[in-house]
């Protein structure tokens, strides 16, 4: 537990963002108290302080004011600021170095080292990690996470035009938006990402039915998860399971959603992820 108001956040946000959502479920899973800035997500003029131009972007005040990039940095170093009191926010921060690289199309990337790693001593990994096994599992599946599962998002909530439409009159309903830039938020945003879905598909490989892979990735997982424990590494949910329920949150109310449901073995396993956080204090 934190001392009231030791820890001040403030989350830049778009409310449909898997990334983002990966960061609320953690944050609300600990019981930390945070602020929504929700992001308009054509003019971005909440986040024009910022050279970093992504969501999620978390503000942090440990006693110095901070800004954590990247949703994977951001749950890392804040679990290690929770179990490990020797550092200060910043110090830990310093451990997930940003690196600049160039794609093959000659585009400029921003990446962090270390980021599905916590930055603990020996006592207290041995303390969070028992097993080695475990945390080399954790790191495994989170990165999974970010580069398969969180891929197959778009390309599945954007397959049809009536999807793309149902999931812009989402995030209209959701965003920040004015009235007639919600409308044309809508109609211009949801005939844009249906062919940016395909684009999406082509890149990562996908099958012409794009259902079918998230259907193997989720039942990879609950496969991965096994019948015989509640959670990778203990009785509770750690930062993975919180990624992965973070990602797939963001579909809820839409048609992708219902036939994973349908068409998975992930509901039981989804139903007690619900049930834990709501049971977290939230």
């Amino acid at each position: 537990q934190l001392p009231s108001g030791s820890l001040q956040l403030t989350l830049y946000q778009y409310k449909t963002c898997p990334f983002c959502s990966k960061v609320r479920a953690f944050l609300d899973y600990h019981g930390l108290p945070y602020e929504i800035v929700e992001v308009n997500p054509i003019m971005r003029r909440e986040i024009k302080f910022s050279s970093y131009r992504k969501v999620p972007i978390l503000l942090a005040n440990a006693g110095s004011p901070l800004q954590l990039n990247d949703s994977s940095v951001i749950i890392s170093a804040i679990k290690t600021y929770l179990i490990s009191r020797r550092n200060s926010l910043e110090e830990i921060v310093s451990f997930y170095p940003p690196v600049k690289t160039v794609t093959e199309k000659g585009k400029e990337v921003t990446e962090y080292e270390n980021k599905y790693w916590l930055m603990l001593d020996e006592k207290e990994t041995k303390r969070v990690y028992p097993v080695k096994e475990v945390r080399v599992e954790e790191m495994k599946w989170r990165k999974w996470a970010d580069d398969w599962l969180v891929h197959l998002i778009s390309p599945n909530v954007y397959r049809t035009p009536k999807e793309a439409l149902a999931s812009f009159d989402y995030i209209v309903r959701e965003g920040k938006f004015g009235t007639l830039e919600g409308l044309f938020a809508k109609y211009v945003g949801a005939v844009a990402m249906f062919f940016v879905s395909k684009r999406l598909k082509k890149r990562h490989n996908l099958r012409d039915d794009v259902r079918e892979d998230l259907y193997e990735a989720v039942n990879e997982w609950v496969k991965a998860v096994g019948k015989k424990r509640l959670f990778m590494g203990g009785n509770q949910p750690n930062q993975l399971y919180l990624a992965v329920y973070g990602v797939l949150r963001v579909m809820e109310g839409l048609e992708a959603f219902d036939d994973m449901m349908a068409h998975t073995k992930i509901q039981p396993w989804y139903q007690r992820m619900e049930e834990v956080i709501e049971k977290s204090g939230v």
